[in-house]
């Protein structure tokens, strides 16, 4: 199979030996970078995507000729140049031949400077589509990952950014998150801005395969392997061949298939259950993890080795706490899907709601919050858990008695977090430590909780 250098600039195909030895030359004396073969065996296969280079090719060859190629070529990109050369007699076909969309035709005999020209045209524009396809991507990318990855948050606006430079790359990239705050939804979000686009994305949850089967599901097995394999399987790996794997839950791997990962990692080849054969890869490869896998390391529980290869990249998602500004809209958007699902009216969402949601820790993240939202969407109660659940009670009393309340319960909600004095708590309130003294005892709060120093 026809193997491209990186910088390759023109593929020249003509089988006539002499001719491809000429034209190299003409082309490399002009500084342009070629590579050549007698026929288009294999090329179609080999042609990288968005390949920034043209094609210059004889009509009449053995096998597939130049018009043939020409189709082919058009159904891969349409606008990658084909550049023909005619003997005297193929005139009417290279007019057919650019009534198809070839760029240009040369007829023999003809001058280096004219091919060379039209070459130099033709790279010229292959650049400029390609940039142009490059700003429609970027554009139709920022306007999935403002959809999907949604937040107004800095720390959402990072995590798009980070996708957004990963996404085209084909390093492998290790995602740290908690549960519930949306790693495959990034993990998906990289394969769908990738080049791999069009390939499979396979998600996989290694924390729950069991261990018996663990091996069979993710790389494959042959008849006969074990006992119950009457036929062949393909694995996971095999099966996302040339698009994405999206590994959940690595950490919960068992130390034999980890073994088995990080050789599959550095060669890019599997090797199914029961089988000597080696099978190539070509798979960009997404792992994520809630723990943190070098303390794993350290405790025997994970390879550092299978560590380091799967952290090409890494990207962090930030817990719903840290993300304060994107609580309401978040609830907002997802109540709205929730009662398009459901064809309900969207109800309203009180004061003392809103001061519920942004008091809760969210610890199941994004996934806790969408399931409250359409919990109230359906009209039941949020099934959150906060020290600001008293003001629920409050709705309907009057102006100053609720600014109360809700004074009431920030206070409360501070001094339950973890303050070493009551200092810290009226930091954190960003209020004199006797108005905090005076508040407390206002309201008959409980501060033993806090180191037990009064405040001083």
């Amino acid at each position: 199979m026809l193997k491209f250098a990186p910088d390759t600039e023109v593929l020249l195909l003509d089988d006539d030996e002499h001719l491809r030895t000429a034209l190299c030359q003409t082309f490399e004396l002009a500084g342009i970078r070629v590579q050549a073969q007698g026929s288009a065996e294999g090329l179609l296969d080999a042609l990288p995507a968005q390949w920034p280079g043209v094609v210059v090719s004889d009509i009449r060859m053995p096998g597939m000729d130049g018009l043939q190629l020409l189709d082919e070529l058009a159904g891969i990109d349409a606008q990658l140049p084909v550049l023909l050369i005619t003997g005297h007699g193929d005139v009417p076909l290279a007019v057919q031949a650019m009534r198809a969309g070839a760029y240009d035709f040369l007829q023999k005999p003809f001058a280096s400077d004219l091919l060379l020209d039209s070459v130099r045209r033709a790279l010229d524009v292959r650049r400029l589509v390609l940039e142009n396809r490059q700003l429609r991507m970027a554009l139709a990318g920022q306007q999935q990952l403002g959809e999907r990855l949604l937040g107004h948050s800095v720390a959402a606006r990072r995590l798009r950014q980070q996708v957004q430079a990963l996404a085209p790359l084909p390093a492998d990239v290790l995602i740290l998150g908690e549960t519930g705050s949306g790693k495959e939804v990034v993990a998906r979000t990289l394969h769908d801005l990738s080049p791999r686009c069009n390939a499979p994305f396979v998600a996989i949850n290694a924390g729950a395969l069991a261990e018996s089967v663990i091996e069979s599901e993710l790389f494959g097995h042959e008849a006969g392997a074990f006992t119950g394999a009457q036929k062949k399987r393909i694995g996971k790996f095999e099966y996302a061949q040339g698009g994405t794997i999206f590994l959940d839950e690595i950490e919960s791997m068992n130390p034999e298939v980890q073994v088995k990962l990080l050789r599959l990692l550095q060669e890019r080849v599997v090797e199914r259950v029961g089988s000597n054969q080696l099978i190539p890869l070509d798979i960009r490869v997404i792992a994520a993890t809630k723990e943190d896998l070098l303390l794993a390391a350290d405790e025997g529980r994970f390879r550092a080795d299978l560590y380091y290869r799967l952290n090409v990249a890494q990207i962090q998602i930030p817990p719903l706490r840290e993300r304060q500004d994107d609580i309401l809209p978040l609830f907002t958007h997802f109540m709205g899907q929730a009662c398009q699902k459901y064809q309900i009216a969207e109800p309203e969402l009180p004061a003392v709601k809103r001061v519920l949601l942004l008091g809760h820790d969210w610890p199941g993240n994004v996934r806790e919050l969408q399931n409250a939202a359409e919990r109230f969407a359906l009209g039941l109660d949020l099934a959150i858990s906060t020290p600001l659940q008293d003001l629920a009670g409050k709705e309907g009393l009057p102006l100053p008695q609720q600014v109360e309340a809700f004074e009431r319960a920030l206070i409360a909600a501070e001094l339950a977090r973890e303050h070493s004095s009551l200092r810290e708590v009226a930091e954190a309130l960003q209020i004199p430590r006797k108005t905090l003294h005076d508040k407390i005892r206002k309201y008959g709060l409980d501060q033993s909780s806090v180191g037990g120093n009064p405040p001083g």
